[in-house]
């Protein structure tokens, strides 16, 4: 499975990067910290999964859904991974076709359960 990462935060992107390399079957393809780039590179790249922040550097994780949501080769699997998760922002993603929402602060355990699924059984719908 081939993964993206938006996030502005070097350290978290290590850690995340770290997380993926213990899935096996699983690689990081690309990483951004603003929403341009991610848009760019996602499209670009093709991922299979896109783990996104809210918050970037420059734009957001919804400006990337919105984005990468009128793609004509389809939208990868997205897992929103924040530190904000403030119920609106969990129903407009959601409703912008993001597959899973977690706080990085409370949930980074069932995060790392649904990566593992994901990677497994990468058409299967987990339990979120």
């Amino acid at each position: 499975m081939r993964v993206f990462i938006a996030d502005d935060s070097v350290i978290f992107r290590k850690v995340l990067t770290s997380s993926i390399a213990e899935c096996r079957g699983a690689e990081v393809v690309g990483e951004a910290e603003n929403a341009s780039d991610a848009v760019e590179a996602i499209n670009r790249l093709r991922p299979d999964l896109v783990i996104l922040d809210i918050r970037l550097k420059a734009g957001t994780g919804i400006d990337i859904l919105h984005s990468i949501k009128k793609n004509e080769t389809g939208m990868p699997k997205t897992i929103v991974l924040t530190n904000f998760p403030y119920d609106q922002y969990r129903r407009v993603t959601i409703s912008l076709g993001a597959d899973y929402f977690f706080h990085k602060a409370t949930q980074f355990s069932d995060f790392v359960s649904v990566l593992r699924g994901l990677v497994a059984q990468p058409n299967a719908e987990l339990a979120a």
